[in-house]
């Protein structure tokens, strides 16, 4: 079997399961009052390196795909952040940055958060390798009408998913968390400026942040 039907096959079987979870959309809100991750008092670093002693063997994505996580392929990047285009007030509040390619594990997807068990993992390529640049905690909204906490930090949105690996139907709440890549933004934003997608690649996907929706 080819590399490209192996992908093909990989990216369908992640959009069917997510899709099992999708309800029907939500009317976008011209304005939210808290759609960023805002601080519940902050993790310890103590917590952090607990965190990240349980992550570390995810530095090769191998291991990720052996314990369920499954590559989306592509690379997102939002290199304008929140612009003033479009329906303004209307989106997540992104500063310029990247998020890498996104491993999500189905399997984790559920009611409850574990700090050790993120839902995504971020990778950055860097030449012909992907390198660990941080996790996300994820929850659709369907199953959470307030947002979730992990690591001392709310969980942002919801918003809709981030299109076109997942569908935009998929409305969730999620935290990025930057443990191996420093965020100049904060290791709590969404967004990293320091992780960069490879210009001119195919499955590079530079885009607007998505829109808010309802709780």
């Amino acid at each position: 079997m080819s590399a490209t039907s192996t992908t093909a096959r990989s990216l369908a079987s992640v959009a069917a399961a997510v899709a099992l979870l999708t309800v029907a959309p939500s009317s976008p809100l011209a304005a939210q009052a808290k759609q960023q991750g805002s601080s519940a008092g902050g993790a310890s670093p103590a917590v952090l390196a607990s965190v990240r002693a349980a992550l570390d063997k995810y530095k090769d994505p191998v291991v990720a795909i052996r314990d369920g996580y499954l590559s989306t392929v592509g690379c997102i990047d939002f290199p304008g952040g929140t612009t003033e285009h479009g329906e303004k007030g209307m989106q997540m509040n992104y500063k310029p940055g990247a998020m890498g390619v996104h491993f999500i594990n189905m399997g984790l997807v559920g009611p409850k958060l574990d700090s050790t068990k993120p839902q995504v993992l971020l990778y950055e390529p860097v030449g012909d390798k992907l390198v660990l640049a941080g996790a996300e905690w994820f929850m659709p909204a369907q199953l959470s009408k307030t947002a979730p906490t992990m690591l001392g930090h709310q969980l942002m949105g919801p918003m809709e998913g981030h299109a076109p690996i997942m569908p935009a139907e998929l409305h969730h709440w999620d935290l990025h968390v930057w443990l191996y890549k420093t965020n100049p933004n904060g290791m709590f934003e969404p967004t990293n400026p320091a992780v960069k997608c490879p210009k001119g690649n195919p499955y590079t996907f530079a885009d607007e942040p998505p829109k808010m929706v309802k709780p």
